[in-house]
């Protein structure tokens, strides 16, 4: 059965017409065609899926589009500025090479921003803390927790 679902993502009005079990990655992904989300295990694991609802990371693979009717939705395109210019996580991680190969990246970014506005004087086990819902393959995380410390605005 098909329903409509009705959002504001990165700022702008988002509906649709979708399947009721339609995962909200999905309509972000296929629907939205903002592909900058990704979907790494479909099993809410590795946290590459993960957006901002209504403020807060969620993994997206894990929750229905229609689950977020009404809600406002961050994805990783809308987190620079208009202009283009670097939100201060992805600056550091890119000063900092907390990417690799970059699937997982968006995930972090997404789950890190939400985290410094939270605790934004972050100790390295807090870091670690945080990311623990997030998987990379690439990198080994030590320049990723270097890139929140040099990007936490309490330092």
């Amino acid at each position: 059965m098909a329903v409509r679902v009705s959002m504001k993502v990165n700022g702008k009005a988002a509906s649709a017409e979708v399947e009721e079990r339609t995962l909200l990655v999905t309509f972000i992904r296929e629907v939205l065609r903002l592909t900058g989300t990704h979907v790494g295990c479909d099993t809410a694991q590795c946290g590459a899926c993960t957006v901002h609802m209504n403020g807060r990371a969620v993994k997206a693979c894990s929750m229905l589009a229609m689950q977020a009717e009404g809600a406002e939705i961050l994805t990783i395109e809308g987190v620079a500025a208009a202009d283009g210019t670097l939100h201060p996580m992805q600056a550091a991680f890119k000063e900092h090479h907390g990417l690799q190969c970059g699937f997982c990246t968006p995930g972090f970014l997404m789950t890190l921003t939400c985290f410094l506005r939270e605790c934004p004087n972050p100790s390295e086990a807090q870091i670690r803390e945080a990311i623990s819902g997030n998987l990379c393959r690439c990198t080994g995380y030590r320049n990723i927790v270097a890139a929140v410390l040099a990007a936490a605005p309490s330092r």
